[in-house]
């Protein structure tokens, strides 16, 4: 902590008294910090690859696990709905003369035990239809999960490579503070041998307020960026902190319009658009089938008396016809408009957020990278 003292006979003005006490207190505040982070320098974790964090991520994100879980059951679907109805069986038993069971079993041909089973069966092809809506279903979760997984991924990115901007000029700021404490002894030294002014060792300390609140800044933004990535991966807060590794310049070869087009042949949001069109038009396809009739098969067989009377054999053919076509013109116009929609919403919307997504996100790119450049390369 450097002091300096007025020179017998001076004067010293109620402000500049003022500027020396405040910055004797932050010399001696910056003073212990620096002792800290000396203390913390040698506890300094070993540096964490990018490609590390993102296998982490994926192992243990939440949301992550959350999405793949539902892509998941969604495939269990198609081979619930394509499967036939279950079957029904009866038993029969029918009495003659008396509600006593077996009465008129040996005299009566009409007294029989019987055993039966029934199956519905739907009209052709709609069971087909369904279990294509339910994959179409289960394509819809698989790409809303691949881009959970990609915007997680995304995130861990840009946190990680601001993380690194961060520590790296904050070495940078640590090196100007050293400066500027050599420019202050400088300044004080020559304000004791007479050849200076008080003006000069007050507006070094100024400079080290200064900086002192931008280091405070980068340790703020510091601690929010690793609470962040800690979170992404699933670490614990108390964990050590995230050590990135120091940052290089990577050209970008490829023109924006490589990038748009490789944005709409591999972007998961476009994939789920196309596969909720294709799955309306399969709504459709069902709403119109639901105007065909269904059916059902029964088979009945019946024992009387064996010694007197023969068994009986029953099959009966059953068709259930939709009478009432309101409930199916109903489905029919709510599919049809649904389709109708999707596909006002779908590409043009699309292709507009995707061009300007990518300029969103390629310009602050641009800009932090040409930034960084500037700074490390002082």
């Amino acid at each position: 902590m450097t002091l300096f003292f007025q020179r017998r006979g001076a004067a010293c003005a109620p402000g500049h008294v003022k500027s020396t006490i405040y910055a004797l207190v932050v010399s001696a505040f910056l003073a212990s910090s620096g002792f800290a982070q000396e203390a913390e320098a040698h506890r300094a974790p070993t540096a964490t690859p990018l490609a590390a964090l993102l296998m982490e991520a994926e192992r243990n994100n939440p949301q992550i696990h959350a999405a793949q879980q539902g892509t998941q059951a969604a495939r269990e679907v198609p081979a619930q709905v394509t499967a036939l109805p279950g079957p029904m069986f009866q038993v029969q038993q029918v009495n003659v003369g008396s509600p006593r069971p077996f009465a008129g079993y040996t005299n009566s041909n009409f007294a029989y035990v019987g055993l039966g089973a029934s199956q519905d069966i739907p009209y052709p092809g709609k069971l087909r239809l369904k279990g294509e809506i339910a994959k179409r279903d289960a394509d819809i979760a698989s790409s809303r999960a691949d881009a959970v997984s990609l915007g997680v991924l995304a995130e861990i990115k840009t946190a990680y490579y601001q993380l690194a901007y961060l520590s790296q000029t904050l070495a940078i700021l640590n090196n100007d503070r050293q400066l500027l404490k050599q420019v202050e002894q400088a300044a004080d030294a020559r304000y004791r041998s007479g050849m200076g002014n008080q003006q000069d060792i007050l507006q070094a300390q100024v400079q080290q307020t200064k900086l002192l609140r931008d280091i405070s800044m980068h340790h703020l933004e510091e601690g929010k960026l690793q609470a962040r990535l800690k979170q992404l991966v699933s670490r614990s807060q108390a964990s050590p902190d995230i050590e990135p590794v120091p940052l290089k310049e990577t050209p970008l070869h490829m023109p924006f319009e490589e990038i748009l087009a490789a944005t709409e042949a591999q972007n998961p949001d476009l994939a789920a658009t196309q596969h909720t069109i294709e799955r309306q038009s399969l709504q459709v396809d069902a709403a119109r089938k639901d105007f065909k009739p269904d059916f059902n098969v029964q088979a009945m067989w019946q024992r009387t008396d064996p010694a007197q009377y023969r068994a009986y054999y029953q099959i009966t053919f059953g068709i259930k016809i939709p009478l009432h076509y309101g409930k199916q013109r109903a489905e029919l116009a709510q599919a049809e408009a649904e389709l109708n929609r999707a596909r006002a919403q779908s590409l043009p919307r699309f292709h507009g957020d995707a061009h300007a997504r990518s300029r969103r996100h390629l310009e602050p790119a641009s800009n932090l990278l040409g930034r960084a450049s500037r700074h490390l390369g002082r």
